[in-house]
């Protein structure tokens, strides 16, 4: 068994079941190694900016997400101290038409969209192989990596392992790639609930109210993801046993949202996690025999939901080299030129984000207030579009920071 498989994969979340089933459709012998037994609520990985949907088609994938239950956000209002209830609908964003080739950003729960992708990896041949432990890689030409399955040890050398084990990477860190990182900026805390019906099909709301900036995304029926981004300082209400309750109360307190009352009738039927929103990144996420995608590979500042666009663009550069019979680790350098700068972009983007809309205080308010007039009247460059439209479509003045001070002064 040790020389059966071309590509181990470490990781079945969404960029190793998106690789998996690519490569396993062009006959590439692929093997994934995954730890959990199910996939699991994580409380991100949920929103894929209309970039990342193009990916997602260009990869083939789109399809078998729509029929599982995936829909798409065609319309977002930016309800905000500034904009509260009807003054914020005239500046709603048809998202239908930021990407042409696509219907807007798409939605759907994490756990679906990873068991989605492990079904549709194993009906292409893709081997998936679950409860795996004790993963140990080294490099090489080729690397090596054992592990234990069903109480059995077992050691490969294939011809490349990739490890797209996300944010807490096994193989990056036994490999000791340098991580870089920003500073955390603040908390995002998410959780999924049920029971609102009166949420608009098809809308994501995005704004600022006070001391916390607010996300909303539906993800069908009457089940809606809720963030909630706030300072460390403000962390008391969302830690211990009615953090569930205190995240709705938030939102039910929200009083720009004009859905807030029926945010307060929700339901919990997903766990409460918080996590620091900085950027990581990795110069170079290739060794010998061993490349890193996804999250493992380093991750934006989730303010912006970047996570799944960064994955699926990932996964089509690998697998375009793989396909093109790469396995050595010149044959990625494309993938990592590319990458390097799409993270400097992203970055610039999430940090401009979090400097609008998750600082708190009158002076803020005020400069969230100048700053989105600029764009909206005066259309003066900025980076923010790269969050829907893709990094590489604007030009790169946008990310440069003279244009920064110029929104910011």
């Amino acid at each position: 068994m040790s020389n059966e498989y071309d590509v181990v994969i470490v990781g079945g979340g969404i960029a190793g079941g998106a690789l998996a089933t690519v490569l396993a459709r062009s006959g590439v012998a692929v093997v994934v190694l995954e730890r959990d037994l199910m996939p699991t609520d994580k409380v991100r990985g949920e929103y894929m900016a209309p970039w990342g949907v193009v990916e997602l088609k260009r990869l083939g994938l789109l399809d078998p997400l729509l029929a599982a239950g995936g829909a798409f956000c065609r319309r977002s209002i930016p309800y905000d101290e500034n904009l509260p209830g009807d003054a914020a609908l005239p500046f709603a964003l048809d998202l239908s038409k930021v990407r042409p080739e696509v219907p807007g950003p798409f939605c759907m729960s994490h756990p679906s969209m990873c068991a989605t992708l492990a079904a549709a990896a194993e009906r292409a041949g893709a081997t998936w192989l679950r409860g795996v432990e004790e993963i140990e890689v080294a490099v090489g030409s080729p690397p090596a990596i054992a592990f234990s399955h069903d109480g059995t040890q077992m050691k490969w050398r294939p011809r490349l392992v990739i490890g797209a084990d996300g944010q807490h990477s096994r193989v990056r860190r036994q490999l000791a790639f340098p991580v870089l990182a920003d500073p955390p900026h603040n908390l995002v805390g998410g959780m999924l609930v049920e029971g609102v019906p009166d949420w608009p099909a098809e809308t994501q709301v995005i704004g600022t109210e006070g001391r916390t900036h607010f996300l909303v995304f539906p993800l069908g029926g009457d089940r809606v993801r809720l963030y909630l981004c706030y300072d460390f300082a403000d962390k008391a209400p969302y830690v211990g046993p009615r953090r569930q309750e205190n995240l709705i109360a938030a939102f039910a307190g929200l009083s720009c949202l004009p859905y807030a009352r029926s945010i307060a009738q929700a339901r919990p039927i997903g766990p409460f996690n918080s996590f620091s929103n900085e950027d990581h990144w990795i110069e170079d996420p290739t060794a010998p025999g061993v490349v890193l995608v996804g999250d493992a590979a380093g991750h934006n500042d989730p303010i912006i939901g970047q996570g799944l666009s960064i994955a699926l663009r990932d996964v089509r550069l690998v697998s375009e080299a793989i396909l093109a019979g790469g396995r050595d680790q010149p044959s990625f350098r494309p993938y990592v030129e590319e990458r390097l700068e799409l993270m400097r972009r992203l970055r610039i983007t999430a940090r401009l984000s979090a400097t609008l809309k998750a600082e708190y205080g009158e002076e803020v308010r005020l400069r969230r207030r100048r700053a989105g007039h600029r764009v909206r009247v005066n259309k003066m460059l900025t980076p923010g579009p790269a969050a829907l439209i893709g990094p590489e479509m604007l030009p790169p003045a946008a990310f440069e920071q003279s244009t920064l001070d110029a929104l910011l002064a």
